[in-house]
């Protein structure tokens, strides 16, 4: 193993991640044509509706029944990024927010004390397949801020900063590049302190070619996530697609790419280093918390559901949009 490299591993599902970082959920499904509902125009006979995982002929409907997604769940003590990469999807909230974002837009959004929330994944073309590509980050937050009240943003990708040299591009959604700042994260975020470096950033480096990664300021934690291509080279050691790797920050990093162009996933920060104990959709820093969020959950829903349905979409015709919990609508 080389200087560079800490370690390398296999990407499964979810991938596996450092702290700040909890989870990257990596969703890239190859939808067919929509229906009037929005959902699959396929038969879903043989699937386990509900809990369907398993990819059968090339997409999968994840927990939803007739729309593929995710149906109302709560979380508490964290955030998610998830980046929209392909296709769209739907968020509602029990904060009364909603959106409908893709094709490049990132939804950045604070569960703090807790909130529930859907995501579902809309069909919309019924003329053509809906291919879907879609990462989910979760980042924790430290204990003093466990329960901020929850906060909704979405970033459009119009506004996202994107940096192209000659050799790669890359889209800054959280962190800086080449003095390059990414869009304001959520303001109790551990993005939102410089000194905690966080950085995220998809990269598309060209064949044939190398694409430097400067040096972090401190030693932190640094995960590149090669997810499609054919091959990297860092100093020595060759690394195929599907395979992560933990780097040494504090030092330059040269990648060399294959005969294809090399997409990845960086994630970059500060360790928080805080006690963490998860229970699925909360993440506390005490087996106490945990139980209180369970209670809590119980009682009060975090605000209750305000939708009709659990897996509620938003109407076809309906563009890019963002309403906040205050009412104010952005659309695009």
């Amino acid at each position: 193993m080389s200087s560079s490299i800490k370690s390398v591993f296999p990407l499964g599902f979810p991938w596996q991640t450092q702290d700040p970082f909890l989870f990257c959920a990596y969703h890239y499904d190859l939808y067919p044509k929509g229906n009037e509902e929005m959902g699959p125009a396929e038969s879903l006979e043989g699937r386990n509706l509900g809990n369907d995982f398993t990819i059968k002929d090339g997409w999968r409907m994840y927990h939803g029944k007739t729309i593929p997604g995710f149906p109302s769940h709560p979380h508490r003590g964290f955030e998610t990024v998830t980046l929209a990469n392909k296709g769209f999807c739907d968020h509602s909230d029990s904060l009364g927010a909603a959106g409908r974002f893709g094709n490049g837009d990132v939804q950045w959004m604070t569960a703090g004390a807790g909130v529930q929330h859907s995501e579902m994944f809309p069909l919309l073309n019924a003329e053509k397949e809906n291919p879907l590509e879609l990462f989910q980050i979760w980042l924790n937050l430290e204990k003093d801020n466990k329960f901020v009240p929850p906060h909704f943003a979405m970033l459009w990708n119009e506004d996202i900063p994107v940096v192209t040299n000659h050799n790669a591009t890359i889209k800054i959604i959280a962190g800086k590049y080449n003095g390059i700042s990414a869009c304001k994260p959520a303001p109790n975020s551990w993005a939102a302190n410089p000194e905690n470096e966080v950085a995220i950033w998809t990269l598309t480096i060209n064949a044939n070619t190398e694409f430097l990664i400067p040096a972090s300021k401190n030693n932190i934690s640094r995960t590149l996530y090669f997810y499609e291509g054919d091959s990297i080279m860092i100093e020595e050691n060759t690394i195929t697609a599907n395979y992560g790797i933990d780097l040494v920050s504090n030092s330059e990093t040269i990648l060399k790419t294959g005969t294809k162009k090399a997409h990845v996933l960086l994630l970059q920060g500060k360790p928080i280093k805080e006690p963490i104990v998860k229970h699925g959709p909360f993440v506390m820093n005490t087996e106490e918390e945990i139980k209180q969020a369970m209670k809590e959950y119980g009682l009060t829903q975090f605000g209750g559901w305000p939708w009709q349905y659990t897996d509620n979409v938003h109407p076809k015709e309906k563009g890019r949009f963002a309403k906040y919990p205050d009412g104010t609508l952005v659309e695009k």
